[in-house]
């Protein structure tokens, strides 16, 4: 799979988004992030820092970015969100020890990415060509 269409989920498998458009709140409790996480995280005040229909701009894009993130790792797990929700709750070894939503509230997000798509390419099934000779 090409590493430019392994960047982003094909699928919604945490249910992230709704009828009624995407749904920041469930992103946000999905990491355990407070308003002073995501107030980090988006670069803005924590008093802007609102999960409605006036959410800041900026916050709202970071938040599409780690929900894409969230599922290509759920993608992995089959969809399930508890081995998912464990996976950005453990410190893990590849990634120094740290846990992977600690990776995005310092602002790793997109080394984050990085590692997800490279694990996501190595584990993708390999088509062997055959020649027609």
């Amino acid at each position: 799979m090409s590493t430019l269409f392994n960047s982003i989920s094909t699928s919604d498998p945490l249910d992230f988004k709704s009828s009624k458009g995407f749904d920041y709140k469930s992103v946000s409790h999905f990491l355990d992030f407070d308003k002073n996480d995501l107030s980090k995280i988006a670069g803005v005040s924590e008093a802007t820092v609102r999960l409605d229909k006036k959410i800041p701009r900026q916050l709202a894009l970071r938040l599409d970015q780690i929900a894409n993130i969230c599922s290509l790792v759920a993608e992995f797990f089959d969809g399930d969100p508890q081995r998912t929700q464990l996976w950005f709750h453990t410190a893990n070894p590849m990634l120094g020890y740290v846990r992977p939503r600690d990776m995005i509230r310092l602002g790793r997000y997109e080394r984050l990415l990085r590692y997800v798509q490279e694990a996501r390419a190595e584990n993708a099934p390999h088509v062997e060509e055959t020649s027609t000779s």
